[in-house]
């Protein structure tokens, strides 16, 4: 599934796609038509189209300096096709034009390319990381008790103070809401919180709702957003800067049934283990504790149901992830972080197992690498799903928040629609995205429109 912008393909796209990809197999055909019959030959030709299509694709699809290093590999891969095609040629008169009609052939394809892809390119460049004005009237909501009293230990009141945000502290007995909800009818065009990943999603949701950006500051205990956007959890005060140096991400969010999400849904037997004492602070060992445990008593599959973007249909399920972007998981299937928060994806993972041997016997594929070759393994990614349940209500984690939702469980993906401000710094993680991550691969499914 491609993870760049979705629209429809108009008719005049796919024809371009189409003629791009058509004149970059004659090419091909061409090349080995006319060098087949000396080694040599054929290699210098297969050697220079790949340095030109290469060339050219860089060309296509990058901005300077990159596009004038993919014009010289293209203009080289010419050259190197011409050596070729004029040495296999030289008992025959005019052997320039072979040359000539590999040139246009493949003038054409880049041409072509280029055409098709403009606009999807576009689309790209307006969601990459860039310069915006200063919020005028920036607003931090703290919680206080958040990570141990990090917003009093760190100082955050204080510096936001200096660098001119309005600070909002979430005492007892005030919602976290309407707090944010006082500050967009007083006037803020920016909207921060200093606290776990339960109040950042719910102050995110908030911004998204108003139009404005928000600041993600990592004042939680685990803060497993920040960790995934790339800032620093060490130190707090650097995440305040991003209201100072104004430099905007286009990010993506999730929702089940409208209620806004930034990492995960957790759904069956991890909906209880969110509710055990300590689990905050060891969410490892407590899962591990006390999953063997809730597996050995269950006589019953969980009343938990879904369909596979394959038409597969699974029923009871003791363990349904779904994950704002995909997750990378390690041998032992904790959750460890997302690659990139950007894809346009949501990322599914369920188990089936139904007893303890079960389990036993996936988690030791899973100890191999080999996890997705058990029949109770389900992963995969879409930009919607659904879970049912014959009860109509179902437990659920929201980013870590215990919670009864009622079912069908609807989960859409809404690429992108979250503004973030990040520190300046930040850039440096965000230009490892930088590129535009355009492949053939995109060009092709235009041509599939």
């Amino acid at each position: 599934m491609s993870t760049h912008p979705r629209r429809p393909v108009s008719a005049r796209r796919r024809a371009l796609a189409v003629l791009s990809l058509v004149s970059l197999v004659l090419l091909a055909a061409w090349l080995v038509a006319f060098s087949i019959r000396n080694v040599d030959d054929l290699v210098g030709a297969a050697v220079g189209f790949a340095i030109a299509v290469a060339g050219g694709w860089w060309l296509i699809t990058e901005h300077p300096p990159r596009r004038w290093i993919g014009l010289a590999g293209a203009v080289l891969g010419l050259i190197v096709i011409a050596v070729a095609l004029v040495d296999a040629a030289a008992d025959i008169d005019y052997p320039l034009i072979r040359v000539l009609v590999a040139a246009v052939l493949f003038v054409v394809s880049t041409g072509s390319a280029r055409l098709a892809v403009e606009q999807d390119l576009h689309d790209l460049d307006a969601n990459l990381p860039h310069e915006v004005s200063r919020p005028s009237h920036p607003v931090l909501i703290c919680n206080p008790w958040s990570g141990g009293g990090k917003v009093e230990r760190f100082g955050l009141v204080e510096l936001a103070n200096e660098l001119g945000v309005e600070t909002v502290m979430l005492d007892h007995g005030l919602d976290l809401e309407q707090l944010a909800r006082d500050a967009i009818a007083r006037g803020a065009d920016c909207l921060g919180m200093a606290g776990g990943d339960g109040s950042q999603a719910l102050v995110a949701s908030i911004a998204v709702e108003c139009g404005v950006p928000f600041v993600c500051v990592s004042a939680g205990t685990r803060n497993h957003f920040a960790l995934d956007l790339g800032i620093d959890r060490d130190d707090p005060r650097n995440s305040l800067h991003a209201f100072r140096d104004a430099i905007e991400r286009r990010i993506d969010f999730a929702t089940v049934n409208d209620r806004f999400f930034v990492n995960n849904v957790s759904l069956g037997i991890y909906a209880t283990i969110v509710q055990q004492d300590g689990y905050r602070e060891a969410k490892a060992e407590t899962t591990k504790a006390v999953l063997p445990e809730l597996l050995g008593r269950t006589e019953e599959p969980f009343d938990l149901q879904f369909t596979e973007p394959d038409g597969t249909e699974v029923d009871g399920a003791f363990l349904i992830q779904v994950s704002n972007n995909p997750y990378v998981l390690d041998a032992t299937l904790d959750i460890t972080e997302r690659r990139r928060v950007d894809s346009g994806e949501l990322g599914v993972v369920a188990l089936t197992a139904a007893t303890g041997k079960d389990a036993a016997g996936m988690l030791t594929l899973a100890a191999f690498g080999q996890r997705k070759r058990s029949r109770n393994w389900h992963e995969f990614t879409t930009d919607t799903f659904e879970v049912r349940s014959r009860s109509g209500t179902a437990f659920a984690g929201v980013d870590g928040e215990a919670l009864e939702l009622a079912t069908p469980l609807v989960f859409r993906i809404h690429p992108r629609g979250l503004r973030l401000l990040v520190p300046e710094g930040n850039l440096d993680i965000a230009e490892l995205r930088r590129a535009r991550d355009y492949g053939v691969r995109e060009l092709y499914e235009v041509a599939r429109g």
